[in-house]
């Protein structure tokens, strides 16, 4: 038996219970279990008529959706390789990667979408749009589908990686590896949600594209959930209210935001309100820090009486358990804030090549700032340079067509993370940086650069990013991107320089009011900052920043100074 079965047996005990549901134009669309099922069993039946074989790989091109959901599970029980692609992502990527993974098939969410691909490669593979995929109308007295044949050892995804800093790479995924990430994160959303009864209602605005956000796709299905999709990026604080989810996944941006919208409001509001809760807020990170002073458990008090509530309600509602983040290292100020207002951030770390997930925070008690310890059946340790390696049955069997790239990232069985991190005496991990991300000054010294990065973003609620540089310089200089003059840039640098030893100290910076994105090719498709192109589109800025005008004497400054002086 395989997670797919499993999955397909859980939806048949749900029989008519809503499993899925869309936020379309202000509207819920519920989609019940056996609905679901006849999906499948109408895309099943499509790809059994392309004469396909066992291990030919289908790529799926849509946004997120039932039919997404319908014919990823339709192509995996038809023994197909699902190849996952970005709807966001430029069309001259997608086609490198399908011509590195030849798909015998792309399934196209719309005409669009199929258009596109077909612009940029005139030998594109068969193509086919959902609307006739799914054309035959539903039917209650539909067959029950049959079993897929999966054995632990079949891969049944391929997902591209981001690509930070070169071609993106297929990452191969087996059944066996789907099946033990299920049962641990199952295992784990169980001790979140002990006590609760009926579905766990979920809300769900990542692509399924990324490793992370299908695991969760596939442990609600797994677990009979409610799991409600957002289609509008734009409304999805207005669709997490009307949803009044259990739990949900995150990106770190996204509660940074949250974080820096609550302090904005309050700051523009003034008067009472405002005074209560900047002394709370002051009073709860000195309460962090065991600092606490005489009147600190006053003014948390009057928070969480008359603040800290309505900010609940208003943000996501009353029912939330816990928020889960992923993909990134949050800031531990926004962890802390977020439990502030009694909202747990649950923490979790992997890689896609690690089925998503290396470790995840116990809900039963976790340490702010860490990301957990180990989960089950999954083996942790630090190996030359503070490097994170991994072991267990979550590990992916290899990269497609790619065996140096394999045989480099896969060592006497043990998988090489690139990431640097530190782990306490309970086996709570911290994630520092990423190895291939250090900056080596001239003097030597190798400084990871997200912390320094974090420290400074925090300090400036308009900025979009912080990118530090400094490779083979004498010092360390800063990008900032977004609604920031240089005063302000000026204050928060002279902020954080003094919380780091010299040599992680920020003497200059650069101002950009475009912030790096998907769309100017600066971030990868899951958000992360592609920083050898920003250093080779930015190298004329970065040069100006070590020049001579460059140099003050530690002070930071700004490149527009330097180009009117």
């Amino acid at each position: 038996m395989s997670f797919l079965n499993d999955i397909f047996a859980s939806l048949e005990r749900a029989d008519q219970s809503t499993v899925l549901a869309e936020i379309r134009d202000g509207r819920t669309v519920n989609t019940r279990a056996r609905e679901l099922l006849a999906q499948v069993s109408r895309a099943r039946s499509f790809l059994a008529q392309r004469s396909l074989k066992k291990g030919d790989r289908c790529a799926l091109y849509a946004n997120n959706g039932v039919r997404w959901v319908a014919m990823d599970l339709a192509a995996m029980a038809e023994g197909l390789i699902v190849v996952p692609l970005y709807a966001r992502q430029a069309p001259a990527e997608l086609v490198a990667m399908m011509k590195d993974c030849s798909p015998a098939l792309v399934c196209c969410g719309d005409a669009v979408l199929r258009d596109g691909i077909a612009k940029e490669w005139s030998e594109v593979p068969p193509q086919a749009l959902f609307d006739d995929i799914f054309a035959t109308p539903f039917s209650e007295t539909s067959a029950p589908i049959s079993q897929p044949q999966l054995s632990d050892a079949d891969p049944v995804t391929i997902i591209y990686t981001s690509g930070t800093s070169g071609e993106a790479k297929g990452v191969i995924l087996t059944a066996g590896n789907i099946g033990h990430m299920l049962a641990c994160v199952n295992s784990r959303l169980n001790l979140l949600m002990a006590g609760a009864t009926g579905q766990d209602r979920v809300f769900h605005y990542l692509p399924f594209v990324f490793a992370g956000s299908w695991m969760l796709l596939m442990t609600s299905l797994l677990r009979g959930s409610l799991l409600t999709m957002n289609t509008d990026l734009t409304k999805i604080a207005q669709d997490m209210r009307t949803v009044a989810p259990d739990y949900f996944l995150n990106v770190p941006a996204l509660l940074e935001r949250m974080r820096r919208a609550v302090d904005e409001q309050l700051w523009q509001a003034g008067g009472i309100v405002q005074g209560i809760y900047s002394r709370a807020k002051a009073a709860w990170t000195r309460k962090h820090e065991s600092k606490s002073k005489a009147f600190d458990r006053i003014w948390l008090s009057l928070a969480d009486s008359a603040i800290f509530p309505t900010i609940r309600k208003k943000m996501i509602g009353r029912s939330l358990r816990a928020l889960i983040c992923g993909s990134a290292p949050l800031s531990i100020e926004t962890q802390l804030f977020f439990m502030m207002l009694g909202i747990p951030v649950l923490q979790s770390y992997g890689l896609t090549e690690t089925t998503a997930i290396c470790t995840l925070d116990d809900p039963r008690g976790y340490e702010p700032g860490r990301v957990g310890p180990a989960i089950t059946g999954i083996e942790m340790k630090l190996g030359e340079s503070e490097e994170i390696i991994v072991r267990g049955p979550n590990i992916f069997p290899g990269y497609w067509n790619r065996p140096a790239e394999t045989a480099k990232a896969l060592r006497n069985g043990w998988f090489h993370s690139g990431d640097q991190g530190e782990v306490d005496a309970k086996g709570n991990w911290r994630i520092v940086g990423r190895i291939k991300n250090l900056i080596i000054l001239g003097s030597g010294h190798n400084i990871a650069p997200e912390p320094i990065e974090e420290k400074i973003l925090g300090q400036l609620p308009g900025a979009s990013q912080v990118v530090l540089v400094g490779n083979g310089k004498g010092y360390l200089s800063a990008i900032i991107t977004g609604s920031v003059n240089a005063s302000q840039a000026q204050i928060a640098v002279d902020t954080v320089n003094p919380q780091f030893p010299h040599y992680k100290q920020v003497r200059v910076f650069h101002l950009r009011s475009e912030p790096f994105s998907i769309e100017n090719g600066l971030l990868t498709a899951n958000g992360k900052l592609k920083r050898d192109l920003i250093a080779l589109q930015m190298r004329t800025e970065i040069e100006a920043m070590y020049g001579p005008k460059g140099q003050d004497q530690g002070r930071p400054v700004d490149r527009q100074s330097l180009a009117a002086s």
